[in-house]
């Protein structure tokens, strides 16, 4: 299989970015159907961070990071770098220089499904990294791989130019052309959310304005006043 580095891609618009930048991660998810969330076992190292901005990947080998080197030469400002590897590993991909050359370009966050290090330098750096395992275990450079392919990371594909949105809650990814269905559909849910802390404002109780009271007498929910009734009940019933 070739492989190859793609120096161009069709990013998202800056105006359209902007939109999504006024959403959080489960809204999203929630609002495009409950899709494009990746693995649980992806977490931030930075916490309270919140980023959104167009994927640019790279994929190397398990325990090689030549083409992130690749990678860092691509990149423009406000991307968000998603690497992925051939094989399973967590070594630390990347670590302190790598963010610092990252920084330099302009790139907003990583989103990694392998490892990384140097998680203290980089926490003072401020750079905001999604990965699932932290280990000081270093890598090779003599890998070949890829730089703007498609790939999937923590369970999810990513094209390039798709865009990554990731807080403390995890990451989604939205399609680029499914964008502006995405956004509507978030901000007809922000809207629904706000109904809904009006009644709660109002007193209203969420069994009721969510209907569930008929779903917990099929599910034969039982009521009982006290403790004792419960008991008195179940003594009874012996």
């Amino acid at each position: 299989m070739e492989k190859y580095v793609i120096r161009n891609i069709t990013r998202p618009t800056g105006s359209e970015i902007a939109e999504f930048r006024k959403l959080d991660v489960s809204t999203v998810y929630e609002a495009q159907g409950k899709m494009g969330l990746m693995h649980y076992d992806l977490k931030p190292i930075l916490r309270g961070a919140s980023i959104c901005g167009p994927a640019v990947t790279a994929i190397c080998h398990a325990g090689d990071n030549l083409m992130i080197h690749a990678a860092i030469e691509i990149c423009k400002p406000g991307d968000v770098l998603v690497i992925t590897t051939v094989g399973q590993g967590v070594a630390g991909m990347i670590g302190e220089l790598i963010v610092t050359a990252l920084i330099r370009r302009g790139v907003q966050a990583v989103v990694i499904d392998s490892g990384i290090r140097d998680v203290a330098q980089i926490r003072e750096l401020g750079f905001p990294v999604w990965t699932k395992a932290v280990l000081s275990q270093g890598t090779t450079k003599n890998k070949g791989g890829w730089v703007n392919a498609p790939t999937v990371c923590a369970g999810v594909s990513v094209t390039p130019g798709d865009l990554i949105m990731a807080d403390d809650d995890g990451v989604v990814l939205v399609k680029r052309e499914y964008m502006p269905v995405a956004l509507e559909s978030s901000k007809q849910r922000l809207q629904r959310e706000a109904e809904t802390k009006e009644k709660i404002a109002r007193g209203e109780i969420s069994l009721d304005f969510y209907n569930l009271r008929p779903v917990l007498e099929k599910e034969r929910v039982a009521y009982y006043e006290s403790e004792e009734e419960f008991q008195k009940a179940h003594v009874s019933s012996k």
